[in-house]
């Protein structure tokens, strides 16, 4: 699959962002769910949007509110009196991209039901239980400014996100070109299929076959053993974060072109992977800390 062709057309919408875009395009490959943390106004909406029109997948925009219920997401049964029986009504999960909008203003109970989807890739609803589409991929946004009437997720449910990113502001230029031009959502419908659904199932399956040697397992697995060990980490990488680790590295090298993966790989996702699972000391940064990491881990040739 070329990857270069989707991150190119999502560019068109998303201007100055081709990192951000590649990092998504990552965790989609990798098979988990993206967590977006990032004011509001940034292009999360747009990110997502656009990814799905470029790979042809269906998609959902959840708005996550305080009132909003766990029916709301993945449907209900209603009574059909043509029929004399209840059927299944699904909700906005059935799709292949769903953007659960402010994540974090729903109340833990509609958060748990939203990441149970994620995690089984069903739902179970009056005891029948109901598949969800493949592939599937969650993007999450929540501003992690804002306090203010939202109910933040607790670390066993940040862990369940392979990635967390923030996209930023646009730089000047950019940022000068979008103030005269055309409002980026307004151009979503010039985005262009540009991959097939079996191209994306074969890709898939290829970053799976991805080669990591027994060296590059070590020193993902020494990753984790420091932030177990190092005194200004509270809680370090839980072993799904090791997994999730190494799925992405196979990406990461898969989009560049490689079917082995090579210690800049990892190197290059990791802060992407790790950082929202760490709970530190108050007087440190997540950010030096993984600094820290990669500059005293020994690299394997």
């Amino acid at each position: 699959m070329n990857t270069g062709e989707i991150i190119s057309e999502v560019s068109k919408v998303l201007k100055g962002k081709e990192e951000k875009i590649t990092q998504a395009v990552i965790c989609f490959l990798a098979g988990g769910h993206l967590l977006i943390e990032d004011i509001p106004g940034t292009g999360k909406t747009t990110l997502a949007l656009a990814l799905a029109k470029a790979m042809d997948l269906s998609f959902s925009r959840i708005q996550f509110t305080s009132d909003l219920l766990p029916s709301d997401i993945t449907g209900t049964s209603v009574f059909d009196q043509s029929k004399k029986d209840f059927i299944f009504k699904e909700g906005p999960v059935f799709k292949n991209v769903v953007l659960a909008d402010e994540i974090n203003r729903a109340t833990p109970k509609t958060q748990s039901a939203l990441l149970e989807a994620m995690a089984e890739r069903q739902v179970t609803v009056d005891g029948k239980t109901y598949s969800l589409p493949e592939p599937f991929f969650v993007i999450a946004t929540q501003n992690p400014l804002e306090h203010h009437g939202t109910y933040p997720l607790p670390e066993s449910q940040k862990d369940r996100f392979m990635m967390c990113i923030s996209i930023g502001y646009p730089d000047a230029e950019v940022e000068k070109d979008i103030v005269m031009g055309v409002n980026s959502l307004e151009k979503i419908n010039t985005v262009r299929k540009v991959i097939s659904s079996e191209d994306i199932k074969e890709a898939l399956r290829e970053v799976k076959s991805v080669y990591i040697s027994a060296e590059i397992a070590g020193f993902i697995v020494s990753i984790s053993n420091f932030t177990r060990r190092d005194p200004r980490i509270l809680l370090g990488l839980s072993t799904r974060g090791v997994i999730h680790l190494a799925q992405c590295a196979r990406a990461c090298a898969y989009v560049k072109g490689r079917d082995f993966v090579v210690p800049e790989d990892v190197i290059e996702v990791t802060p992407w992977v790790i950082s929202h699972r760490l709970v530190i000391k108050e007087d440190v940064s997540t950010e030096d800390i993984v600094k820290d990491i990669l500059q005293k881990l020994k690299i394997p040739l």
